[in-house]
């Protein structure tokens, strides 16, 4: 690694997507700290529904990640290189065409509006790459700002299963939000190919 590469060490990384204002990067088992990093957050915990484990768990499952064809993992990337985030589709389903999504962003990077772009720029990929027809997302009924950027990102809140969750020894509810192809079709931002 010379100079350059340990100064901005995403710089060199390819940008597989682009969104308006982020670019997503696969994710590489050496991302396994950062990401942890961003799960102790107290916040990220309560949502995820659990504290991370141990560094080495969550290596050796991005490792599994790159070999599941059931799943598509990106770091989310400013156009500075700096990493704000994980977002995911996961359990893609290319016969029933349906797949969730998963976001996580970093939380000096949470309001700003990087959440609504990087979901804009992920069902972009469910629908106008992948032979996607539905894409869900679950969140705590609690969890006002994941709610208010899912629907700004488009989706529908469809409903909640109730007691769904175990946290520090508390159920909780969590709804169910699906954006469906038709939806997406009906969009009129731009799609994450006129982003360069």
């Amino acid at each position: 690694m010379n100079e350059d590469e340990a100064a901005a060490p995403h710089a060199t990384r390819e940008r597989f997507w682009r969104g308006e204002r982020v670019a997503f990067t696969p994710v590489e088992p050496d991302d396994a700290a950062l990401i942890q990093r961003w799960r102790a957050d107290p916040v990220a915990a309560h949502e995820i529904g659990s504290w991370p484990g141990p560094l080495h768990e969550l290596s050796e499952r991005l490792v599994a990640y790159a070999e599941d064809r059931t799943r598509d993992d990106f770091l989310v990337l400013l156009p500075d290189d700096t990493p704000i985030g994980h977002i995911a589709l996961h359990e893609e389903a290319f016969v029933d065409g349906t797949a969730e999504a998963y976001l996580l962003l970093a939380p000096e990077h949470r309001g700003k509006g990087y959440g609504v772009d990087a979901l804009a720029a992920l069902t972009d990929l469910a629908f106008g790459e992948l032979p996607l027809h539905r894409v869900e997302a679950v969140t705590h009924t609690a969890n006002a700002a994941a709610l208010a950027t899912l629907k700004k990102a488009g989706f529908t809140q469809e409903g909640v299963r109730r007691s769904s969750c175990l946290h520090r020894g508390r159920r909780h509810d969590n709804a169910l939000l699906a954006l469906l192809r038709e939806e997406w079709e009906a969009q009129t931002r731009p799609r994450a190919w006129d982003h360069g």
